[in-house]
């Protein structure tokens, strides 16, 4: 049995909150890369520079551009061998196809010209480049996504204009923009409740797919 390590990427540690494999043969490393394309390029070659793992996954949230997608729905794509299919179908995961984008998509009208325009059924903006460079150094890889907002979601402030040339959040502005708008509050405050319950069935579905059998 291949005993080289499972990697399993998250965007934001927010998304990995609930990720606590046990496995009695093999390992896993878990990986958090930073926001954005930049930042995931980056941190995954550097980490396969490091070790050489049997199947990379990239996982964590995505929006919703699919109506049929509810909120926490996880939602993969697959590497023809990386064998994780049918574990994820028993941990009612739906098979999914994503676009990969340069800007969160904030409203729910952006949303659903994205799911017209790509055919694609969620949104994120890491996957793309960490699959790509895992194919390029011959390693399988998966992405496994949960959806913290629906289609039919606005989300509760325009984080593209928050983040900074090297996509982290900047909290000066994040906290003006609340002072300045304390109406959004409420609404940012049920998003984090939405991101807590989109990580917990996330870190189910992975766990119960990584250690099944």
């Amino acid at each position: 049995m291949d005993e080289s390590p499972i990697l399993v990427c998250f965007a934001v540690k927010e998304e990995a909150k609930y990720f606590h494999p046990s496995r009695p043969v093999g390992r896993f490393e878990r990986l958090i890369t930073g926001m954005g394309r930049k930042n995931a390029a980056e941190s995954i070659r550097e980490a396969l520079s490091a070790l050489k793992p049997q199947l990379v996954i990239t996982a964590g949230f995505a929006g919703g551009l699919n109506p049929e997608l509810s909120l926490g729905t996880v939602v993969y794509d697959e590497d023809y061998e990386a064998g994780l299919g049918e574990d994820l179908l028993h941990a009612e995961a739906v098979p999914a196809k994503f676009y990969c984008s340069r800007r969160v998509a904030i409203t729910a009208a952006e949303k659903l010209e994205l799911w017209k325009s790509t055919g694609a059924d969620a949104v994120e903006m890491e996957s793309s480049v960490i699959r790509t460079i895992c194919r390029e150094q011959k390693i399988l890889s998966a992405t496994v996504r949960v959806i913290s907002d629906a289609q039919q979601d606005d989300l509760p402030l325009d984080f593209n204009a928050l983040m900074t040339s090297n996509d982290r959040i900047n909290y000066t502005k994040l906290i003006w923009q609340l002072l300045s708008r304390p109406g959004n509050i409420p609404r940012l405050m049920k998003f984090q409740e939405q991101t807590v319950f989109a990580a917990r069935k996330l870190g189910q579905a992975l766990e119960r797919s990584l250690t099944r059998g």
